[in-house]
């Protein structure tokens, strides 16, 4: 697996390359911390991106694979889980991306 930090950088380069306002909102572990991906619609409403269960995995268990977690909800909701987990983890990455719509470039778990 990629090391956390050139994923995230590259992920950050790739969505700024197209047009698309991303930044990392928080710092984690570089080699191995947990992404969590906050996507602001610009309507109001947030969703937000978290790692998969191992499960989800399938042949590649090392690919870094999502799950969608909150789907168009009010910010404060997708804040308070945020926390919750950094309080947990502490070195979970939070990317933040605008993005109306279009491709998010995330392998997202089906459920």
């Amino acid at each position: 697996m990629f090391r956390t930090d050139l994923w995230v950088s590259a992920f950050v380069r790739r969505h700024n390359d197209i047009g698309h306002l991303c930044v990392v909102s928080r710092r984690g572990d570089p080699i191995a911390g947990q992404i969590f991906v906050e996507v602001d619609h610009l309507n109001g409403e947030v969703s937000l991106y978290t790692p998969a269960p191992a499960t989800s995995l399938g042949d590649n268990p090392e690919a870094r694979v999502f799950q969608l977690r909150f789907d168009h909800v009010e910010p404060a909701k997708v804040r308070e889980r945020i926390e919750r987990e950094y309080d947990f983890d502490p070195d979970l990455w939070v990317v933040s991306l605008e993005l109306r719509k279009g491709e998010l470039g995330l392998e997202v778990a089906r459920t």
